[in-house]
């Protein structure tokens, strides 16, 4: 696991040295703990940012080399704006903008967690903290050579706060900690090169949980096919690496108590099989999987903060590829359910995992609600970008929910339509049903389908295609995988779901 920023406290008093951070709003004013340690620096600090035009505004970023009258050798100022209009997500952010501003090697930081009406919250200050070490986060493991110069070389900083209340501080940190842990290893996930990670050692890593306590069982080909998963082993049965299911479970509640659960699609590499994608950015099917790295980022987070919920993660493990035995267009295919479904496209082949792992979750686990995963579609990056998820649900609280855990969390998401109507157009004239609706609707069709197995139970369909991979670089990504999902459903469960 990347860990490049180590984070301390230390109290206000506490001199800087290395780069000092301190925050002001949109009339360039300090705290008073800021503005004594700064001292006659404040002056230094309006003459810069009358010559730069820095005015405050938030997220903006003032930086002054070799500070006349401090012992720090840089000073960042990051604006605030109104302070008194700020969100828990623009405290991530600036950590991200702290973290941008060092370069590659090892530095010392002291950020001071103040701004101009008084201390930050212990929740503030780690927001702060947080957004540091995912924005230094880098996979460049396969690299055996650095460029000069090139802002690939992994930032190493120690990073001291300078915070009011030392004990609240410290007690808030670690489980935001091990949140981003949970994050860092599903950017690890999706990162990696897909001959290195493929089902059985997706499955191997996922397994590594038990060490957090969370119990583990992997499903190999012969399993699934007594459960009678013939959805999902449809897809994977083109390729060399045999498929898997992994189901997690962490008990941090009292026994019996319905869990929650959370599903992932993981098709580790995706060709499309027989109706196989063009070859341009094809590489990027490597990230197929992100539904899946997202849950087991989760059930980290969830055993390694001690969370007080009982979770089940569930995730389904392919390789779509064309060979001899891949199924066709025109195969139909029998579910765990017992539903049958036509194959029109092979490459809608990610609704197929789902399904019974859905099911098999919704069966046997009988959780209280269900949230699945999944770079399902490539309509919904055209109905919504890269800012938002997808999400379809057949339970309004449970929508709702979402809603305000992506708004306070940063990972936003936008409710799309279900509906008879759409139902329809994955009506088959051989099977119960077809496993693609055409190209209208395309994202709404595949939740139609999804719906189909979850039993009834509270569920929400989570269409991540545009944001798990490839999106645009942000101030606390700089990754080609995010890692999107993690912080999102940490908060669902602590906010709404985890016994206070």
């Amino acid at each position: 696991m990347s860990d490049a920023v180590k984070v301390g406290f230390v109290p206000f008093s506490a001199v800087a040295s290395g780069t000092l951070v301190a925050f002001c709003d949109d009339g360039l004013r300090f705290g008073p703990a800021t503005a004594k340690a700064l001292g006659a620096a404040v002056e230094l600090v309006k003459r810069a940012a009358s010559a730069s035009q820095f005015k405050g505004k938030t997220g903006a970023a003032l930086d002054i080399l070799a500070p006349e009258g401090l012992k720090a050798s840089r000073l960042i100022v990051i604006g605030t704006g109104k302070a008194s209009a700020l969100k828990l997500n623009d405290f991530l952010k600036f950590g991200g903008v702290a973290a941008g501003k060092l370069k590659a090697g090892a530095s010392a930081m002291t950020i001071i967690a103040e701004l101009p009406d008084g201390a930050m919250t212990a929740e503030q200050t780690v927001a702060i903290g947080a957004g540091l070490r995912l924005r230094a986060y880098k996979f460049d493991r396969y690299k055996t050579k650095k460029k000069d110069g090139e802002e690939g070389g992994a930032l190493r900083a120690d990073v001291a706060f300078a915070v009011a209340d030392l004990a609240a501080a410290k007690k808030a940190f670690t489980p935001a900690g091990h949140v981003v842990d949970g994050v860092i290893i599903a950017r690890d996930l999706v990162n990696e090169p897909p001959n290195v990670l493929f089902p059985e050692e997706f499955a191997r890593r996922a397994s590594q949980l038990r060490k957090l306590g969370v119990k583990v069982e992997v499903l190999d080909v012969k399993a699934m096919q007594k459960l009678g998963m013939g959805a999902l082993l449809g897809v994977g049965q083109g390729s060399a690496r045999p498929s898997r299911t992994v189901i997690m479970r962490w008990d941090g509640a009292k026994k019996g108590e319905a869990p929650v659960a959370f599903v992932g699609k993981g098709v580790c590499f995706d060709t499309g099989g027989i109706s196989i994608k063009p070859a341009g950015s094809m590489e990027d099917m490597k990230g197929d999987m992100g539904g899946a790295a997202c849950v087991v980022g989760l059930m980290h987070a969830l055993a390694a903060r001690k969370a007080k919920v009982n979770a089940v993660g569930a995730i389904g493990l392919v390789e779509n590829m064309p060979d001899g035995n891949a199924q066709r267009p025109g195969d139909i295919v029998t579910s765990m359910s017992g539903q049958t479904i036509e194959i029109i496209n092979t490459d809608a082949e990610g609704r197929l995992v789902l399904a019974d792992v859905l099911w098999y979750v919704a069966k046997r686990m009988k959780p209280k609600l269900m949230v699945d995963l999944a770079t399902l579609t490539g309509a919904i990056m055209v109905a919504l970008g890269t800012e938002h998820a997808g999400m379809f649900s057949n339970n309004d609280e449970l929508a709702e929910r979402l809603l305000t855990a992506g708004i306070e969390s940063g990972e936003k998401v936008w409710r799309m339509p279900l509906g008879p109507e759409y139902d329809k157009l994955i009506d088959s004239q051989f099977a119960d049903m077809k496993n693609t609706g055409g190209r209208h609707g395309g994202s709404i069709t595949a939740a139609q389908f999804l719906q189909r197995f979850v039993d009834g139970t509270p569920w929400a369909h989570l269409d991540i295609a545009g944001t798990a991979m490839g999106a645009p670089k942000t101030d606390i990504n700089q990754s080609w995988g995010s890692g999107y999902g993690v912080r999102l459903l940490d908060r669902l469960v602590a906010d709404h779901y985890e016994r206070k």
